[in-house]
């Protein structure tokens, strides 16, 4: 018969020896199961004499192969996995071809999920459709939305949400514990009032914390970026990498020390520090531009 991954099947075969067992012919057992009497000989030879709660469904899968690769070279790919700290099989396998192995990417690829080290796609992550990309062209026609993830220890990290208003480059972040959608709304929310922004269009990637509920409870639209397009964010991004140059690398890995510092680092940012990309001006004389 066919092979079969019925989670029932197991402890049924269990029963149909115990039946056997007890004085029933193979031939009466097989008939009243449905299976061959080929089937039910096989599982009286497996079944323990001081007995077994079920019989368990071997593997379907060949023990040899005359196109396995050597044992060798499937170390060789999980180290080469390992060192290169997760790159793709392409790499790997351009390393093995320097050392004179000659294996194809999807093998690489087979044997990286034979042993638990390729990341697949979740099927909870939910991608979006992004539509067109407002131009910035006053405060608040495009805000973006990002959260630095900072490791405190392995099983512990801080979130720092961050907000940039892309006309102006007026920005906004706080620290978290935690991240969820419902701390994402009050994140914007707290940003806009503090910056006196009306978004008509808020930006994020297609992180948890910027999910449906976020959506819908938000101001104005929400866009997601587009997969594989950075250049989407690039100012939020780009506010990343300042704010973390220029303030967390420099102070405690504390939400409250952070959330201490950040509205100093903040005034100096909007109101002091002077942007290449507005014409060397402060995100605060951007906002004079505009009549409110």
């Amino acid at each position: 018969m066919a092979y079969d991954t019925n989670p029932r099947l197991p402890r049924l075969r269990a029963k149909a020896v115990e039946m056997v067992r007890e004085g029933k012919t193979v031939t009466e057992v097989a008939r009243y199961f449905g299976f061959t009497k080929g089937a039910v000989s096989k599982w009286c030879k497996k079944y323990h004499t001081n007995g077994m709660w079920a019989i368990p469904t071997q593997s379907s899968a060949p023990k040899s192969h005359p196109w396995r690769i050597d044992k060798k070279v499937r170390d060789r790919i999980c180290e080469l996995r390992l060192k290169l700290k997760g790159r793709c099989a392409q790499i790997i396998q351009s390393h093995l071809a320097d050392e004179g192995m000659k294996v194809s990417v999807r093998t690489i690829q087979r044997e990286l999920e034979r042993n638990h080290l390729l990341r697949k796609h979740s099927p909870w992550k939910k991608h979006h459709l992004s539509g067109e990309r407002p131009r910035a062209l006053k405060p608040g026609d495009l805000v973006q939305l990002d959260t630095i993830h900072l490791m405190v220890s392995e099983k512990r990290r801080i979130y720092v949400y961050t907000m940039i208003d892309v006309a102006t480059r007026t920005a906004y972040a706080k620290a978290d514990n935690k991240i969820s959608t419902g701390r994402s709304v009050r994140f914007l929310n707290a940003g806009l009032r503090k910056t006196n922004i009306n978004a008509s269009c808020t930006q994020s990637d297609h992180g948890p914390e910027f999910g449906s509920y976020f959506t819908e409870n938000i101001q104005g639209r929400h866009r997601h970026s587009r997969i594989r397009q950075p250049n989407d964010n690039a100012h939020i991004e780009r506010f990343n990498r300042t704010i973390q140059d220029e303030l967390l690398t420099k102070i405690p890995r504390d939400v409250t020390i952070i959330n201490k510092e950040l509205p100093k680092y903040l005034t100096y940012y909007n109101t002091q520090r002077k942007h290449l990309g507005i014409g060397l001006k402060t995100p605060a004389e951007m906002l004079k531009v505009f009549p409110r």
